[in-house]
């Protein structure tokens, strides 16, 4: 495993992050994919308040000997904070879920602009950050970010954080954060952590044959999730970065790619595969969705990160395949959960890291999958699904 050092404290950080919002289901094999990732040195572990099970689950595996091995990271939900008195309620429950008495890296999750610290800061989180600290409970405090890089660069010089998390990847170079505020954090001496580096497995899984070629003509034969986190760990500013693994088979893939990847590795040629791709890309994907879920759950059910995600794969897979994909997925089940049941009422959009003006564009996929052909091909699959 190649390590990197967080320049505040010279703690020596596994370039892999194992990202718990995506567990398999099976906690066995769950369990095994955590210690098989620490046996071969993973010693960075990032979870949250709100992903469902995930702390619980991974402090019962760290409690059979492993805490001590490894830096948990999990993060406080600034709009669960209504009072003080939140602040203690949910970092104790995170201190039992995860069976532990200390949190390596806390993060606020998902701060979105200043306004939002501030308010955190009135109601009191500079006294309680200090207390924390002082009594050992909280290492290292620092914010995880989806924004434009303006507002980051604000909010990295609003407080004295000790590190800092974006979403980062080749298709988002130069959008929320991206390299410009990658580097002004570096520069700044903040450890930088990466979410999303395949987009939620986008950049890597249903791609556009185009894609394919191009990697597959590469001079080198590598998947394109390895490309992907080779691209990243390409940047001498990054400190870690998470992967959302959820098979043997990834963890033990990220874990090859992340003994190997060097900073400054990069050739031309390999920049202009990246340019290649993201140009290809760039013209077929059509909602810049993640599929993070943090806009669920809606009020009249509707399954957005799905509603977007086989709508996206129209552009990819073809009209057909993405058509009966979105059926099954959204309309074909006890409680439907396709675009068209939106109301309009916008909660979604308050939680959207990537800023996606929600309520369009689900108007846009039940106008483009819900047609006159939807009624028809929902009820032939309905009879196909009771043979």
């Amino acid at each position: 495993m190649n390590y990197r050092i967080n320049p505040k404290n010279g703690d020596k950080l596994s370039a892999l992050g194992f990202g718990c919002m995506r567990f398999a289901k099976d906690e066995k094999e769950v369990e095994q994919q955590i210690i098989y990732a620490i046996e071969n040195g993973v010693n960075y572990f990032d979870t949250a308040y709100i992903y469902p099970k995930s702390e619980a689950t991974l402090g019962r595996v760290l409690a059979k000997g492993y805490r001590d091995r490894v830096k948990i990271a999990t993060k406080m939900p600034p709009y669960l904070v209504k009072k003080y008195e939140d602040l203690d309620k949910i970092f104790n429950a995170e201190l039992e879920r995860l069976q532990t008495d200390r949190i390596d890296y806390y993060f606020l999750h998902m701060l979105t602009d200043v306004n939002i610290w501030m308010r955190l800061v009135n109601l009191g989180i500079l006294k309680w950050i200090a207390e924390k600290k002082q009594a050992g409970q909280i290492i290292n405090i620092g914010f995880s970010y989806h924004g434009g890089r303006d507002e980051f660069i604000k909010l990295v010089d609003a407080y004295d954080w000790e590190f800092c998390m974006i979403q980062y990847n080749f298709l988002d170079e130069n959008k929320q954060a991206g390299k410009g505020g990658l580097e002004y954090a570096a520069a700044k001496g903040l450890p930088v952590m990466i979410m999303e580096p395949l987009r939620g497995g986008k950049l890597v899984t249903n791609l556009p044959k185009e894609v394919y070629k191009v990697w597959d003509n590469a001079y080198v034969k590598r998947s394109p999730a390895e490309w992907a986190l080779r691209w990243i760990w390409n940047h001498p500013e990054v400190t870690v970065v998470l992967s959302g693994m959820n098979s043997q088979a990834m963890v033990e893939e990220n874990i090859k790619v992340a003994s190997q990847a060097k900073a400054n590795a990069f050739t031309e040629a390999d920049f202009g595969l990246f340019n290649q791709v993201t140009q290809i890309l760039s013209e077929k994907i059509k909602i810049p969705c993640t599929g993070c879920n943090y806009c669920l759950p809606c009020p009249k059910g509707v399954d957005i990160p799905t509603c977007f995600s086989t709508y996206n794969d129209r552009e990819i897979e073809g009209k057909t395949a993405a058509l009966s994909k979105y059926i099954m997925q959204t309309s074909v089940k006890s409680q439907a959960s396709n675009a068209s049941l939106c109301s309009k009422c916008g909660k979604c959009e308050s939680h959207c890291p990537q800023n996606i003006k929600i309520r369009d564009e689900l108007a846009t996929v039940a106008k483009t999958m819900e047609g006159f052909y939807y009624k028809p091909t929902r009820f032939l699959i309905k009879r196909f699904m009771k043979l």
